[in-house]
């Protein structure tokens, strides 16, 4: 394989959450004065840590969400993640390939470590991820697009960028991975192609992957 460690996003490449959290969080929004459709929340905040929420919406009205809004925002997702997440398909069969070719990989998601790990343990994901190898926003000072949260990982995981691949589905991560150096391969499942132009490579079956990396 030619790459020394790949680097996961986490909602919408390891686990199915885009469809319940921007539903919730568009549902959130417009029940606190701020319409927001289910694409403008795709479109707008997909694959953005919670900062760019509060900012994007102090920027446009004016308003600063409520103290509470992180919290009741993740008790509303992690309930439903609860009652409906799935992980991605082909998602456990690309993590299978890695660990029989001996490829290191971890995850690196603008999502909190609550979220990470409880859609883990929602999907049986948690199995297959050691807590040295999950990485948050909350790890770094910026979220994507910045650099940071990727650098950091492969800081962590001892890899340099060059030698890492990133796997996104959202256009800041995708800018988050160029500006860090690496490869990234855009998922399309659910993102349109021409949104992920920049990456390295386009895939739209998460099976499809392992023959790509080598």
């Amino acid at each position: 394989m030619r790459y020394d460690l790949v680097i996961f996003d986490n909602d919408g490449v390891l686990v199915d959450s885009e469809p319940i959290s921007n539903r919730i969080l568009a549902g959130y929004l417009t029940e606190l004065g701020h319409p927001t459709s289910y694409e403008d929340s795709i479109r707008d905040y997909m694959g953005s840590a919670m900062h760019r929420v509060h900012d994007l919406v102090q920027e446009r009205t004016g308003q600063r969400l409520p103290d509470d809004f992180d919290d009741v925002f993740h008790a509303r997702v992690f309930a439903a993640f609860e009652r409906e997440l799935k992980p991605i398909a082909g998602a456990v069969d690309v993590l299978e390939r890695l660990v029989a070719d001996g490829v290191p990989y971890c995850v690196a998601s603008s999502g909190s470590h609550a979220r990470i790990r409880t859609g883990h343990w929602a999907t049986g994901l948690d199995e297959w991820f050691e807590e040295e190898w999950v990485f948050s926003s909350e790890d770094v000072g910026r979220g994507k697009p910045a650099p940071d949260l990727f650098l950091y990982a492969a800081e962590q995981m001892g890899v340099a960028p060059e030698r890492c691949v990133v796997v996104e589905d959202s256009p800041l991560g995708v800018r988050a991975a160029v500006a860090a150096g690496m490869d990234v391969y855009g998922f399309t499942a659910m993102t349109p192609a021409e949104r992920l132009a920049g990456a390295t490579r386009l895939f739209g079956d998460m099976r499809e992957l392992p023959d790509l990396l080598v």
